[in-house]
């Protein structure tokens, strides 16, 4: 029997962050959430769009609960900013969903010097995690979601002497590496907690191919004969952003999801949300650990669940 946003449980009560919530799938994800009962914050940036999402989501769900804090993942000053505004005001957090992202946008750098599609998709939220386990660990399970693509099949790995591609740029590629460090980030973290015994589990999930702007966008901002292909098919035969939101909600609510798990549509990019195998295991630690390393040395923000 296929999952549903109805399978949901009563979330009343808890609290759950999920980042671009001001579009496509983190929308359809806050929504769920608050129908759900859950304290939902919206944590995104442009402020007018998120206006804009927030009086839709309100208009959704009357009496859901939305609190919007701003977020600039290609800041580590707004990610800082954005962290200790939640964890002051939610000292349990039960859900993060780590949702935003760009795709194959022409060779850019964040605030801190990023390259732009490592710097927002993984860098971003690997310090907004690491700033938020504190209340995450507090929660009496607390899930952390971390969306990636099956575009990470085609990641190579990580270059710790060059991780921005400096010289070597291209956005597919670029693209690829980042959804892999998406990958390897959510099952490294389920690792680094259990060894920690700590009570949070780290899931990752992908949502097919869904129509949401991130195409149209990835052509606005490349434009090249790849994106546009990829736009035309999202339009055609992709999910809608309710059907492809519901793997990552199934991560972040499904009672029986276990962390370490990966769910995803079932007929690879189309289809009701079901678990995945998890692929590329071998080498996986060795990968995990390199990611760290990077991570930690290039925000200067390090994630250890034993300390948080």
């Amino acid at each position: 029997m296929s999952w549903t946003e109805a399978d949901i449980p009563d979330l009343s009560g808890r609290t759950a962050v999920v980042t671009g919530s001001n579009g496509g799938l983190g929308q359809e994800n806050a929504r769920a959430l608050a129908a759900a009962g859950a304290t939902v914050v919206v944590a995104s940036r442009e402020s007018e769009k998120t206006d804009r999402a927030v009086e839709e989501l309100k208009a959704a769900v009357p009496d859901g609960n939305f609190e919007v804090v701003p977020l600039d993942l290609a800041s580590l000053d707004s990610v800082r900013q954005a962290a200790s505004r939640i964890a002051s005001e939610h000292p349990t957090l039960d859900i993060l969903i780590n949702n935003a992202g760009v795709m194959a946008v022409a060779e850019a750098q964040t605030a801190d010097g990023f390259e732009m599609q490592f710097g927002v998709n993984h860098l971003g939220h690997w310090a907004l995690t690491a700033l938020l386990l504190k209340p995450l660990l507090n929660a009496p399970a607390g899930r952390v979601v971390t969306v990636t693509s099956t575009a990470h099949h085609f990641g190579r790995g990580l270059d710790a002497d060059n991780p921005h591609m400096k010289g070597k740029y291209k956005p597919w590629k670029a693209y690829y590496e980042a959804k892999l460090a998406n990958f390897q980030f959510g099952l490294g973290l389920e690792e680094k907690l259990r060894k920690a015994n700590a009570r949070a589990a780290s899931l990752i999930a992908h949502p097919g191919l869904t129509d949401t702007d991130l195409q149209a966008r990835s052509v606005e901002k490349n434009g090249d004969r790849t994106a546009r292909f990829f736009h035309m098919l999202a339009s055609k035969t992709g999910m809608s952003p309710e059907n492809g939101a519901l793997p990552q909600l199934r991560a972040a609510t499904d009672p029986t999801a276990r962390g370490g798990e990966f769910y995803g549509p079932l007929w690879g990019n189309n289809g009701p949300p079901v678990r995945k195998p998890v692929f590329r295991r071998v080498g996986l630690d060795k990968a995990v650990d390199k990611l760290w390393e990077v991570s930690a040395r290039e925000t200067g923000i390090p994630l250890d669940p034993s300390s948080p």
